[in-house]
């Protein structure tokens, strides 16, 4: 097997960054050098894939999470993420793993507001306070900061372009 494409986001980092890594690389591997890279401390840093629910076990190949595309993880030292989203003054709060995707949220929230899927397709989630529109794909713990582990959103319209004006 040749190797396997990591692609990773890590508290603090927003982007996704990318590695190749040998298929019989550890997790705690993993750890150790990404830590030394973004400057974390690594017996603090738990890693999950994206989306899931629990954190990998470090003894744990790379291997074993690949898919033909590689692997996606995130790496944080909170456990959790809280997060807190209003829509129409109303405030709904979960507890998420930081390698959840700003897309998943998106979606617990709208089913929590009681909106169709037609409804959910118009808005999109925005930092509260910000203008700040992460893209669906971001993992929550790269816009959480550890000591506080909470992220607060506002559920709002898309604002959609819908032509350009005539000409006359």
């Amino acid at each position: 097997m040749s190797s396997i494409d990591l692609f990773y986001q890590i508290e603090g980092v927003r982007e996704i960054q990318h590695l190749d890594v040998e298929p019989e690389t550890t997790i705690a591997s993993i750890i150790a050098t990404l830590g030394k890279q973004h400057d974390l401390p690594a017996e603090a840093l738990l890693v999950f894939l994206e989306d899931g629910d629990e954190p990998l076990d470090h003894a744990g190949h790379i291997k074993h999470h690949a898919g033909p595309a590689g692997v996606k993880l995130h790496l944080h030292r909170c456990k959790h993420v809280e997060v807190v989203v209003t829509f129409n003054r109303k405030t709904v709060e979960h507890s998420f793993r930081p390698g959840a995707t700003v897309a998943r949220v998106k979606q617990w929230a709208a089913r929590k507001f009681g909106m169709t899927d037609e409804e959910a397709g118009e808005h999109v989630l925005q930092i509260a306070g910000t203008h700040d529109r992460p893209p669906v794909g971001a993992h929550l713990g790269s816009l959480a900061a550890c000591t506080h582990c909470n992220l607060g959103f506002d559920l709002v319209p898309d604002e959609r372009i819908n032509g350009a004006p005539e000409t006359a």
